[in-house]
């Protein structure tokens, strides 16, 4: 696993998508939210959504995995890249499908969620309520790629 560059409240790995991936990106995720101040049902919510982005990426990517999660502002940022120009979709599963649900998950648990880079990262964004945040930290504009819609 290869660490990528990131500031004070951010996080981003790089790696060879194998499944016992996804249970250490959720573990990394887990471990970052209180030392963040992310409160605990919000805090949550996140790691299952890094959960489901690294597992569509590892399933549905071409090579390397990168995950960056970072918080600036009032928002906590998740970005998921996996190397597959073909932009994730939400999908309907049938009942009686196991799997398919990630991106419903997604889409219902953040704020606002898209795909960039071409359609090789998937990120989507959550609000972190003002009693929440770290102390001695100011709100900035928040600077996202450009949005490719709710899908």
């Amino acid at each position: 696993m290869r660490k990528g560059r990131c500031t004070a409240r951010c996080f981003a790995a790089a790696f060879t998508p194998t499944e016992t991936r996804v249970s250490q990106m959720r573990e990394i995720t887990a471990t970052h939210m209180p030392l963040w101040g992310v409160p605990g049902q919000l805090a949550t919510d996140i790691v299952l959504v890094v959960s489901e982005l690294v597992t569509n990426a590892i399933q549905h990517g071409k090579g390397d995995v990168e995950l960056r999660v970072r918080y600036v502002g009032s928002e906590v940022r998740i970005e998921v890249t996996d190397g597959n120009p073909t932009p994730a979709e939400v999908r309907i599963p049938d009942a009686d499908e196991e799997s398919g649900r990630g991106l419903l998950l997604v889409a219902a648990l953040s704020r606002k969620w898209g795909v960039s880079d071409g359609g090789t990262t998937t990120w989507c964004t959550f609000r972190v309520p003002q009693a929440s945040r770290v102390p001695g930290t100011t709100t900035r504009p928040n600077h996202t790629t450009a949005d490719a819609g709710r899908r």
